[in-house]
């Protein structure tokens, strides 16, 4: 606590900073995802001497503020499939939980190469296919949509509780490319789904009182608003839009995933 007054009373920059990039990640994550890219190493960076499971707490509180409002935005526009969205989320907040237990029994450097060769194909593939998105594209059997969904909930759900930065991202990613959702749609259903992942691993943070009270509620105001003006933009200029910028949260992400691989190096 002597350490976090510090920072709140001494150091009026770093708060400054935590709340602009938040504000920054809340309006991304709103349209295609992937606000985690920045609001996290924001955190590392301007509390070095915090643990790292404590900056995955704060992180996944402030996330969670601005992707519900976010969530609640789209759920008014944007028709959504009762019975799908509950078998993502539960599989997602099953998977995400268990992520969240393991964080630091698996190193998370492994599993980065695999990220960053997967981020440069889903690049290359979306820009190639300019239609991608644009529309809805598949007509899956009930059956069909529900154990593709109840895949993709269980793999990305985990990796959102291991790891997280990038975690809209996939799941739109996901429901454009298995689901066949036009990317207003996907954003959408992937706010919902990434309120069940912060959840769950919020359990596990908030229980073992890994969190930063005062710095994630000034980041949460920070996110909501971000997330809020990200949203209208979003609903307004429709899929064009998110798939201009889920393309720009894609090629950042490749730059942090291969920085990352080069200073381990």
């Amino acid at each position: 606590m002597d350490f976090l007054t510090g920072i709140l009373q001494g150091d009026a920059m770093a708060i400054l900073l935590l709340a602009m990039l938040s504000f920054v990640a809340g309006f991304i994550d709103a349209a295609v995802g992937g606000g985690g890219l920045i609001q996290l190493p924001a955190l590392l960076v301007t509390l070095p001497a915090t643990p790292v499971t404590t900056i995955f707490g704060t992180n996944k509180i402030a996330s969670l503020a601005g992707t519900s409002i976010s969530a609640i935005a789209y759920s008014k526009r944007v028709p959504f499939d009762v019975g799908i969205l509950l078998v993502v989320s539960v599989c997602a907040g099953i998977t995400s939980y268990l992520g969240a237990q393991v964080i630091g029994l698996i190193p998370a450097d492994l599993l980065k190469p695999i990220i960053l060769g997967a981020l440069v194909a889903i690049a290359a593939y979306t820009f190639k296919k300019k239609d991608l998105g644009s529309v809805r594209t598949k007509q899956l059997t009930k059956l069909r949509q529900w154990g593709y969904g109840a895949c993709i909930g269980l793999a990305i759900g985990f990796y959102d509780g291991f790891f997280g930065p990038g975690t809209g991202s996939f799941f739109v990613l996901a429901f454009v490319m298995i689901m066949g959702f036009d990317f207003l749609t996907a954003s959408a259903y992937s706010k919902v789904v990434n309120c069940m992942t912060n959840i769950s691993a919020l359990v596990v943070f908030i229980r073992q009182g890994n969190y930063l009270v005062e710095i994630a509620l000034i980041m949460s105001m920070c996110n909501i608003t971000g997330s809020v003006i990200g949203t209208r933009l979003a609903l307004k200029n429709g899929n064009s839009f998110i798939r201009m910028v889920f393309l720009v949260v894609v090629f950042v992400l490749i730059i942090r995933f291969a920085y990352d691989i080069c200073i381990q190096e």
